[in-house]
């Protein structure tokens, strides 16, 4: 290919909006130009690299048994109803009526597409296991749309479906998805860290992020130094200090002081209670006031569930309260994780209560709510009040608290949970050796959805005996364009990409010093050598300076540079100068032996990361 055939319409000046470098190089490079915020148009250069990514998934899904199918991107809103998402997703669901006024979405994920697919083909168990995927286009309205391809409304994912007749069937895929993500990331020459996460808005149970470390990553992942444990401070979890509530009598005999209301007037805070009572946060309970919505826990029995409302969003959605409140207790020095806590809540949303509602459910302002006496409100406890017998907390009353509360003997919880936010420097939950934090970009996601979408939109199949069963469900997904960005974000230098083979738009690029005479016929013979032994070549055939060439070479990336001149074709040995991108200096190669050496690094380059 000739660059003055294509359109590469290189820049040296850095867009103002472009603060992380793949969004700088992908648009001095030529390969992507912005149509709206978040919205972005792939360019021939940047097209031919995420061709290339496309198609290291589309090899590695099918090599899973994954078939590929394309269904549409506009899909009927009824199946979002019949899933509860309709409601549950929230604004980042883009919804839109047609003519006659039915409601669809614009997909942001599949799960309800591919799910109505499959509910409308399957009807026997030896159609089972079955798994299914798509490479397209999906819309998030995101709030803030930034990084340029990395986070933008409209972008392109690989989604793969399983359905099966039970958990091993299930499992045995999720862990060959798991090991084709691995080949794929490796493959396109990006390092990756698996970790444990959190399903979200997905559902299911087992979810295991492939995360890359970056700078500007919107995760924070915690690792342990010791083992391998790594999961998204999301899903977290440390070292428990769990106990099991100690008896009223036992209390006794270990000497614990009975619990004594004290007046605290105008403390409310943990930093005021301190200096109050001259002691540390983590000797306090904190107690929080939670409104969660559309909540699918049985609160039939929970403190306060006669003054709670339920309904079911739709014919076969899940029932579910859609406004629930919940009093949190955890210790003082740690925060609540909020993603954990409306997991355990099956909560789609979660927030703060308001100072007038926190008053109207526990009769007393905010900052003196407590575990003890709280009877309006279902309270959920994290593990680390478990261990707490001598500790502080509010008295549900205006300027007073308790002092020697002990979990068990002064209040018990309606759920006991894993809600704390884990930081760096607390202990590994499988080793206790100590965690640190790395800031991490997601690529992939793979989840264990299990029946959540099966059930809510009554999908059977026959067993063996003849008898209706709901299929299990996994599913895993990988964002294309955030996989190129990526992928330049850990190769390049102040110059410009450095492309592994794998994902290059062009293999090599010959740039002749000036296009014409005996350089102009060696370059096209050279060309003509190159593309027939199979490799992918740019010609910069521009009436430029050289000095522009080499800069747009190293802007763009290609692996091997060919320079071809005069001076080196008049030695008694006619010789072209090869370069690797990534390498410092170049060398002379005789022109008989450079289609053939050039082959041979492409072969190599190919083969180390494709093995």
């Amino acid at each position: 290919m000739k660059f003055s055939q294509t359109f590469i319409p290189t820049l040296r000046e850095v867009p103002a909006d472009a603060v992380i470098v793949s969004h700088r190089l992908m648009f001095r490079a030529g390969m992507i130009r912005k149509l709206a915020n978040g919205l972005f148009a792939y360019l021939p250069l940047g097209l031919r690299s995420f061709r290339k990514v496309e198609r290291i998934v589309r090899e590695e899904m099918d090599a899973t048994g994954s078939l590929e199918i394309k269904p549409t991107v506009v899909v009927p809103g009824d199946l979002w109803k019949q899933s509860g998402r309709w409601d549950a997703y929230g604004d980042a669901l883009m919804r839109l009526k047609n003519r006659v006024g039915a409601d669809f979405v614009v997909s942001p994920t599949a799960e309800e597409a591919f799910t109505s697919l499959v509910r409308d083909e399957l009807s026997s168990y030896r159609q089972l296991p079955l798994s299914l995927y798509q490479i397209n286009t999906k819309y998030r309205d995101e709030v803030r749309p930034r990084y340029g391809v990395m986070r933008g409304r409209e972008f392109v994912m690989k989604d793969a479906y399983s359905y099966h007749t039970d958990e091993a069937s299930l499992d045995k895929t999720y862990q060959d998805m798991g090991r084709a993500y691995r080949r794929i990331f490796k493959r396109c020459a990006l390092t990756v860290i698996p970790v444990q996460a959190d399903s979200g808005a997905m559902g299911g149970s087992g979810s295991e992020e492939i995360m890359v470390e970056s700078e500007i990553g919107d995760n924070t992942l915690l690792l342990c130094k010791a083992c391998d444990y790594a999961a998204n401070v999301e899903k977290a979890g440390c070292k428990s200090d769990f106990k099991a509530p100690p008896s009223p009598d036992a209390a006794k005999q270990a000497g614990l002081p009975p619990i004594e209301k004290i007046d605290t007037p105008s403390v409310k805070t943990i930093d005021e209670l301190c200096a109050f009572l001259k002691t540390g946060a983590e000797k306090f309970i904190k107690t929080l006031i939670y409104r969660a919505v559309n909540v699918e826990l049985d609160l039939s029995t929970a403190p306060g569930a006669a003054r709670l409302e339920k309904r079911k969003p739709a014919p076969g959605a899940p029932e579910l309260y859609p406004e629930a409140f919940f009093a949190v207790a955890i210790r003082g020095d740690l925060d609540v994780n909020e993603v954990k806590l409306a997991a355990a809540l099956k909560a789609s949303e979660l927030s703060l209560a308001s100072d007038s509602d926190v008053e109207r459910l526990t009769g007393a302002p905010t900052g003196f709510a407590g575990p003890v006496g709280l009877h309006t409100l279902p309270l959920v406890i994290d593990l680390t009040v478990t261990a707490m017998n001598d500790a502080v907390t509010g008295a549900l009353a205006k300027d007073l608290h308790y002092r020697h509360a002990a979990y068990g003997r002064d209040f018990e919880a309606w759920m006991i949970s894993d809600v704390r936010t884990v930081k760096a420097g607390d202990r590994c939950p499988l080793c206790g050796g100590e965690l640190y934090e790395k800031k991490g970009n997601e690529l992939g996601h793979i989840f264990k959805l299990g029946y959540k979408y099966t059930k809510s939109m009554n999908v059977t199949y026959l067993d063996e005996a003849g008898k209706a069963q709901v299929p299990t469900m996994g599913c895993y997904g990988i964002g294309l364009d955030r996989t190129l960005a990526s992928v330049i974000e850990e190769h390049h230098d102040g110059d410009g990409i450095i492309w592994p083979l794998t994902v290059a738009p062009y293999q090599v690029i010959i740039v002749p010093i000036k296009y014409e005479g005996a350089v102009k016929a060696l370059t096209d013979s050279l060309e003509r050598e190159l593309e027939q032994r199979g490799l992918e070549v740019l010609v910069d055939d521009r009436d430029e300076r050289p000095g522009v060439k080499f800069k747009d070479a190293d802007l763009i990336g290609i692996p091997f540079r060919v320079v071809v001149g005069d001076k080196n074709l008049a030695a008694d040995k006619p010789r072209v100068e090869i370069k690797g991108r990534g390498e410092k200096e170049s060398r002379l190669v005789e022109t008989a032996k450079a289609a053939e050496e050039l082959a041979a690094l492409v072969k190599a380059g190919l083969a180390e990361l494709n093995s």
